[in-house]
């Protein structure tokens, strides 16, 4: 079974594109930020930026995928950190933070097969089972943490991999994430099994 280091992490997923707004599956198309989303992955930087000297988990380390939408976010994050707080804080781009491949399903309207593919039951046509991507997700995340070192790692990617890190921190799988909105996850503590999400507030 995949599971993650119980490590802290932030995580962020990109900004809206044109597809989000229509309520399409992405997957590995790669769809670039539209203006909304732009807006909003500069709204991620300064909430970051802002609140850089409150931070508990101060972040050491950028980890994109490098699909399109998610380098821009990442970069975008990067620039307004460096310009408010001073700080440089390079963006690696990992190929296995790629959000799912939905196969056939890319580009079709978000339909109601999200909870059997995430039970096992349902797997588009040419897509990644989610047993997969988590095996995938856990291994990608894991490496990251553990380069960050006793930093944190923010992790800039996709809302079907967000399902993932869900499913593996004990809370429910689909649950879809709101673009460009900073998330520091939390371990487990005294005893318990399921991770805490803690939202950065946006200004």
């Amino acid at each position: 079974m995949s599971s993650l280091l119980t490590r802290p992490y932030w995580y962020l997923r990109h900004g809206q594109t044109d597809w989000n707004a229509r309520n399409l599956s992405q997957g590995r198309t790669d769809i670039p930020l539209n203006t909304v989303g732009l807006s909003q992955a500069v709204a991620a930087g300064n909430a970051i930026a802002n609140h850089w000297e409150q931070l508990e988990l101060p972040i050491t380390q950028i980890v994109s995928s490098p699909l399109g939408r998610a380098r821009r976010t990442a970069e975008i994050t990067a620039a307004i950190i460096k310009e408010k707080v001073g700080v440089t804080i390079p963006v690696e781009l990992d190929d296995s933070l790629k959000e799912v491949c939905f196969g056939t399903e890319e580009g079709q309207p978000m339909g109601p097969w999200y909870d059997d593919w995430i039970a096992g039951k349902f797997t588009p046509e040419g897509g990644e089972s989610f047993q997969t991507l988590c095996a995938r997700i856990s291994e990608a995340v894991n490496r990251s943490i553990r380069k960050a070192g006793e930093g944190n790692v923010l992790i800039v990617a996709h809302g079907g991999i967000f399902r993932s890190l869900r499913h593996m921190m004990g809370l429910k799988a689909n649950v879809r994430l709101p673009n460009a909105q900073p998330l520091c996850a939390r371990p487990p503590v005294d005893g318990g099994k399921a991770w805490e999400l803690h939202a950065l507030p946006l200004e």
